[in-house]
């Protein structure tokens, strides 16, 4: 949403608590739109979930000023920041149940004296996030729920899930522990009994997810620290390995600055080249992090690491040199 048009819809939000009911001839001479507008934000309020009615003697909106919470007291800072999660960063995860989100930030706005709230519409107007490619999850809302009433119940939940590591639907009994958020996606870790072990499961993946009568008692003591261990993101496979990049003076400087691991060491060199080491648990996740630098890092150890990499480099030459670029026509 724009921040005008959500500095609108607090305008009407905070009109249509304060005042008796308004028509929305009213409503449009008051902010300057049209009547149309109105009953389009009318129409958006009702499906984030306020609550406003319409009377139908006096013709008239309004909303019930229960509905809001009482007056807080923040600072000019802590009202920003939190208006920026919602407003500006709420799109780089997906945020669960993002419509009371919403609500909340507009509640949040609403109750906010005139001289901050001006001022952080001010700021919002000049604060942008750039979107970030993440995994659509058009059930988020639903699994979620469902996830997180089983973890607090200790229930099992039978699910159906498309898995690509069993190349196709599979249908098992699943002890859930822990739902978290990694880069693109939510995942939820937990006993599957298909597999007998503890897995990952990709929400967006899920195809179906119900409740079950049955208890689980083994995940009381489930540490997501411990058992993510020292992965590179999220899947340990067992063995830690001492990981040697030299990166060129052209990206060192930039990939020195990000923490991209909690083992992470780096030594400069006099020609602006890096040395950064890590100790991970796996190759298979770094090495796509490694080939998204291309020919400006140089893996100095471990051999099994240099060797995977310069043989995935020889495939993708292999496939875009050996043959001629297919020729795309018009349509």
């Amino acid at each position: 949403m724009k921040t005008s048009r959500i500095s609108r819809m607090v305008k009407l939000l905070t009109t249509l608590q304060s005042k008796q009911p308004m028509a929305p001839d009213e409503l449009a001479q008051l902010f300057g739109t049209s009547r149309r507008t109105v009953f389009r934000d009318l129409k958006e309020l009702g499906q984030i979930g306020v609550p406003y009615e319409f009377d139908a003697k006096s013709g008239g909106y309004s909303i019930d000023p229960q509905f809001f919470l009482p007056p807080i007291d923040l600072s000019v800072q802590e009202a920003l920041s939190l208006l920026i999660l919602v407003h500006k960063a709420r799109n780089q995860i997906q945020l669960p149940f993002k419509n009371s989100a919403t609500i909340a930030a507009m509640k949040i706005e609403n109750n906010l004296p005139a001289n901050i709230r001006n001022y952080c519409r001010e700021v919002l107007g000049q604060v942008s996030i750039k979107e970030q490619a993440i995994a659509d999850c058009g059930g988020l809302d639903k699994h979620f729920g469902i996830l997180k009433d089983a973890i607090l119940k200790t229930r099992q939940l039978k699910m159906t899930y498309d898995s690509l590591f069993d190349n196709g639907p599979i249908t098992t009994e699943l002890s859930p522990y822990h739902i978290f958020f990694n880069r693109r996606a939510w995942y939820v870790i937990g006993r599957s009994s298909l597999h007998n072990e503890v897995r990952t499961f990709k929400l967006n993946r899920i195809a179906a997810l119900e409740q079950m009568d049955k208890c689980f008692i083994d995940g009381e003591h489930f540490d997501i620290q411990e058992y993510l261990g020292r992965a590179w993101s999220m899947i340990p496979e067992g063995q830690i390995y001492h990981v040697k990049l030299l990166f060129k003076p052209k990206v060192a400087a930039n990939v020195a600055e990000v923490k991209w691991h909690s083992t992470q060491k780096c030594t400069f060199n006099k020609d602006g080249s890096a040395i950064i080491e890590f100790r991970v648990d796996g190759l298979g996740e770094i090495t796509w992090w490694i080939l998204g630098y291309g020919d400006q890092v140089e893996i100095l150890s471990p051999a099994k690491l240099r060797e995977k990499i310069a043989g995935i480099g020889k495939g993708i030459a292999d496939l875009n040199y050996s043959r001629p670029c297919a020729v795309v026509t018009g349509i």
